[in-house]
């Protein structure tokens, strides 16, 4: 008896099935075949892009995590940057010595 290993999808390929789906231009077992993806999984994504397509229009929400991940990390690096500058201050002081 062989292992199987659990294949993980990206985001991207999901979206791609999940469309594919939405368009309703071949059966989700169809869909399912071309992917080689179980037709249960199919099914999952398509539900999971039709309830969150409402949060792509709400006003105001739409990145929210985002934008405060990138405050975020913005400060961080002013900070490292300011520690840099007083570094090469301190060291370039040194040097004309």
């Amino acid at each position: 008896m062989t292992k199987r290993t659990r294949r993980n999808h990206s985001p991207a390929f999901k979206a791609k099935v999940a469309l594919e789906a939405l368009k309703e231009e071949a059966t989700v077992a169809e869909i399912a075949a071309k992917y080689s993806v179980h037709p249960n999984l199919v099914t999952q994504w398509k539900r999971a892009a039709v309830e969150g397509m409402s949060s792509v229009f709400e006003k105001g929400s739409g990145g929210q995590a985002e934008k405060q991940q990138d405050e975020a990390l913005t400060g961080e690096l002013y900070k490292q940057i300011g520690q840099m500058k007083v570094q090469i201050d301190f060291l370039s002081r040194k040097l004309d010595r």
